[in-house]
């Protein structure tokens, strides 16, 4: 069984939504573009239609296929640049979520987590909440190296530089994790403009309020996001899978569930919920 929600929102500050997602199982993702408006928001777009056409919805993808969806998206992004005026910004996006994968090992599947930049994904086992991916950041690289605590990085100058990017460059470096796909299991997936607004502590206890299934979470978040200021664009998918040994091909396929904010769309202005068997 998979559920998920999934929410965007332009913000209280920007014009422009430049954020986008895809939330069809059996692949989760957040991309939160940079560039200036139509240039980010473009960028955004072009991961999520690069991985549509690269993954097959409802069902579980290799490691390599995600691999090659994102060194994809990284030809379509720099290709953007290529075609802008000169003197225009470059286009860029980071890029994170999660992917159920089968490699091949007879080790059964596994959850994906990939990452580029400063959004974020993070498990949350119904008592604690745990960054999984790593910032790729100016400041995350200090305290790393012990130049600053983790609460000054988020006053630090330098806190929205970060250190790579879909588009920066001609090869892309993911940082990837494999996760065994077992038991009860919840992701979040989300740009800056949630982890910038809302703590740990505030994220850990919208979560717990869980009533049993995600749909309705992701939206509970964006305000969340919105009520501590909304200053970027915000984007939240909430990831919720129980696999094992009884699941079949017909798990990953996406089905109806309510929602408390809107329908399921996974173009990047809206969002909702959706629930369906998982594979094994």
């Amino acid at each position: 069984m998979i559920a998920h929600s999934a929410q965007s929102d332009v913000g209280r500050v920007r014009s422009v939504n430049e954020d986008s997602f895809l939330a069809e199982a059996p692949v989760f993702l957040v991309a939160d573009g940079m560039g200036g408006h139509a240039r980010g928001d473009a960028a955004s777009r072009a991961v999520v239609e690069t991985f549509r056409r690269h993954l097959e919805p409802g069902r579980p993808s290799s490691p390599e296929q995600v691999l090659d969806a994102i060194h994809s998206s990284n030809e379509a992004v720099r290709a953007l640049s290529a075609e802008g005026e000169e003197g225009t910004a470059v286009a860029g996006t980071t890029l994170t979520g999660v992917a159920l994968v089968d490699a091949g090992d007879g080790a059964g599947f596994h959850w994906m987590v990939f990452n580029i930049g400063d959004s974020r994904v993070y498990a949350w086992d119904g008592r604690s909440l745990e960054q999984l991916s790593v910032d790729h950041s100016a400041v995350q690289e200090l305290v790393d190296a012990g130049l600053i605590r983790a609460d000054e990085a988020e006053r630090h100058p330098d806190r929205n530089v970060i250190t790579r990017a879909i588009g920066a460059d001609d090869v892309v470096d993911p940082d990837v994790w494999l996760i065994p796909a077992t038991g009860r299991q919840v992701f979040l997936i989300c740009s800056d403009g949630l982890s910038k607004e809302v703590d740990d502590e505030r994220l850990a206890q919208i979560l717990a309020g869980d009533t049993g299934h995600a749909a309705g979470l992701a939206g509970e978040l964006v305000d969340a996001a919105l009520e501590h200021g909304g200053r970027d664009n915000v984007t939240v998918i909430v990831v919720e899978s129980e696999l094992g040994p009884g699941d079949d091909d017909e798990s990953t396929r996406d089905r109806p569930a309510p929602s408390s904010r809107a329908d399921e769309d996974t173009t990047p202005r809206d969002g909702g919920g959706a629930h369906g068997d998982l594979p094994s």
